[in-house]
């Protein structure tokens, strides 16, 4: 293992790869670099469950990870391991999440939360993995799990309003893709299968994948597969704005991606990173301009992570 040198000042990527390359021996890996895309270490290798979800807990110095696991079993984790890719144990082992997918930290309550995509649930533990609930649960049976349109994939969370946004992506390429929002308290006397609070904001987009917030602004990003020329992108909405028809506007920021998926922002220099699984990592003007390639032929990139220069020790 490498340790980065986490001294300039200068915000740092978090990357995943699958490490499908060499299939069906796995070796994922959790790499980081600077926003340019130099200085790129590895931290941690010999990844063998599929990782797809990270997030930076940058109060306590932490990475969190998910390990996925291969969707048809009941093998997904969670991990937790130091900035510099030391200490790395595992706080949800596997039996509890299915295929748990996106992850956020909610610094303020001590809490992360992520999506479960065959387990179909959106769930939420203490940082260390201890008093796991279920917030939502989109089906229980075999044939609730076959539909792809009750998978939960992508999170996201608003702590000073309360409210959880998740995406639930449908089939691949058929356009039944949805984005929900509910309360993260449970509505009095409901519970995860028929809470009354959730909201649809938006249905039938091309393949909605990971999630990201602005909560000052009150804008919702998100990448999206899906079939072109609409989709395989990043879009945005302004939560704040309603259309003539009282729904939201989906503005559609970058296109010609090869299997979106895993995005971060970087709102000190009004940026975002996003990836694909042909294994690409960009960086954009929050916008959508100034669109660069910042690593190529990266493997199997799932999710990405950025910790910013005023979180930086």
């Amino acid at each position: 293992m490498n340790t980065p040198n986490l001294s300039i000042r200068q915000g740092r990527l978090y990357i995943l790869d699958m490490g499908l390359r060499d299939y069906p021996e796995l070796s994922g890996r959790i790499l980081t670099c600077f926003p340019d895309g130099s200085g790129l270490e590895t931290l941690i290798s010999s990844l063998k469950n599929m990782p797809d979800g990270i997030a930076i807990d940058s109060q306590r110095e932490h990475i969190y990870w998910i390990d996925a696991g291969v969707g048809a079993e009941n093998d997904g984790s969670i991990h937790r391991c130091s900035l510099t890719g030391q200490d790395d144990v595992t706080i949800v082992p596997v039996g509890i999440t299915h295929t748990p997918k996106q992850m956020v930290i909610a610094g303020a309550s001590e809490k992360m939360y992520w999506s479960d995509r065959e387990g179909m649930q959106v769930m939420r533990s203490d940082l260390d993995g201890t008093k796991i609930e279920i917030l939502v649960r989109t089906g229980r049976t075999a044939e609730d799990k076959g539909n792809a349109e009750n998978w939960c994939v992508g999170i996201a969370v608003d702590e000073e309003k309360g409210l959880m946004y998740w995406t639930q992506k449908g089939p691949s390429k058929a356009g039944k893709g949805r984005i929900f929002r509910a309360r993260t308290t449970m509505p009095e006397g409901e519970t995860p299968d028929n809470r009354g609070d959730i909201e649809v904001l938006f249905d039938m987009l091309p393949e909605p994948i990971d999630l990201e917030l602005d909560t000052k602004r009150q804008i919702l990003y998100w990448t999206d597969r899906g079939e072109v020329p609409f989709s395989n992108s990043v879009n945005r909405t302004n939560l704040e704005w309603k259309n003539e028809n009282g729904g939201l506007k989906r503005e559609i920021l970058v296109r010609k991606l090869h299997e979106g998926i895993g995005i971060a922002l970087d709102l000190e220099n009004e940026r975002m990173f996003f990836g694909d699984l042909m294994g690409s990592i960009y960086s954009a003007n929050l916008d959508g301009t100034n669109k660069a390639c910042i690593l190529e032929d990266m493997g199997d990139v799932t999710g990405i992570a950025y910790l910013s220069t005023e979180n930086l020790f």
